[in-house]
């Protein structure tokens, strides 16, 4: 008698363990995976975008270069990353032999200055005696003739006087433009010959994008377009279109695209960046970047129905801007999307919406 009372108290404690493991199974079946916030697609005009990238260079460099020969550098005013101005001096060159031929070829001039004064005198009296007949005809023209020479003679001797004061100010070597130096090769105490280069500077300090950018965008693209940059610490720049190639490469069937940067934006010259020219606007449904979920290389989203679970829908996505994607297909407007942990949920989980404050 006593041990069918043991089985039959055994199989009802095995029974209620049954009934709260059940139990508790199906309250946690029933419990959210997680709390999430809902938004619908916003309808926005966007910009349609070309991809570019190239090089960052100068505007327009300037090679400074001596204009005479012979002379050695005694002073090297500026160098690599100096700013200057149009006019200031950059480089000095030794000027004793250059001041010794001034001051030779000024006595020049004089000398010339003074035989002028003898032959126009002895001209202007070969006139006055030339009705009497005191002077014959041949010293009259040889009287003449000698004026003739002599301001022939003065006006050389004043350009060579000239040329001598050119080659002094060619002496001291100047900025043509404002701009930054960016190269230098003048070397103190070096002798320099006529076009030898001494810095090479980027004009007003201008620097522009030279975009590479597929050929089959060309006919949308014109001078004014606004672009964006990706600069160099994680900084956009904006720009415009300066100047469309006229030619195409053969050999990627690419072609430049001139971008002018702002004044103020200065970046390193030589660097390699990556930017997108700005088309014509077109309607965008987008989503907040957050919401897309990336497997197996393919995008999706999680949308939430009226009995709070979700469901993963592959999506097509297009531009981005400002931390929102463009949804090209796969949800529609009225649809809610999942705004973040989408990588936590799975299909038909059921979720907790957040209320919005």
């Amino acid at each position: 008698m006593k041990k069918p009372s043991m089985t039959f108290a055994a199989l009802c404690v095995a029974a209620a363990l049954l009934f709260s493991f059940r139990g508790a199974a199906a309250e946690q079946a029933a419990a959210p995976a997680l709390t999430v916030s809902l938004t619908a697609p916003e309808q926005r005009d966007w910009p349609e975008t070309v991809p570019a990238s190239g090089w960052l260079k100068p505007w327009q460099e300037a090679v400074i270069a001596s204009e005479t020969s012979g002379l050695r550098i005694t002073d090297v005013l500026v160098d690599v990353g100096s700013v200057v101005t149009k006019g200031q001096t950059l480089v000095r060159l030794s000027q004793e032999s250059v001041l010794a031929d001034l001051r030779k070829q000024e006595a020049a001039v004089e000398t010339a200055k003074a035989s002028l004064a003898k032959a126009k005198a002895n001209a202007d009296r070969a006139r006055q005696l030339q009705p009497s007949g005191a002077l014959s005809d041949e010293k009259i023209v040889e009287y003449l003739a000698d004026e003739q020479t002599a301001e022939a003679t003065l006006k050389s001797e004043e350009a060579a006087l000239d040329s001598e004061k050119i080659k002094l100010a060619q002496t001291t070597v100047a900025a043509v433009d404002d701009g930054l130096i960016t190269s230098r090769s003048a070397d103190l105490g070096a002798v320099v010959s006529a076009g030898t280069e001494l810095f090479r500077m980027v004009r007003q300090q201008r620097i522009e994008w030279q975009a590479e950018v597929s050929a089959r965008y060309l006919p949308r693209i014109s001078e004014g377009l606004r672009v964006k940059i990706n600069g160099p610490d994680n900084e956009f720049i904006e720009g415009k279109v300066r100047l469309v190639g006229p030619s195409v490469s053969t050999d990627t069937s690419r072609t430049i695209v001139y971008v002018a940067l702002p004044a103020d934006a200065r970046p390193r010259t030589g660097l390699y960046v990556t930017g997108n020219i700005e088309l014509q606007t077109s309607p965008a449904l987008t989503v907040p970047e957050t919401a897309i979920v990336f497997r197996d290389g393919i995008s999706y989203v999680f949308t939430a129905a009226a009995d709070q679970r979700v469901q993963r829908v592959r999506v097509e996505t297009g531009r981005r801007n400002n931390g929102e994607v463009e949804i090209v297909s796969g949800i529609e407007r009225s649809a809610k999307v999942v705004t973040s942990g989408g990588a936590f949920l799975s299909n038909n989980d059921l979720v907790k919406i957040a209320e919005k404050n």
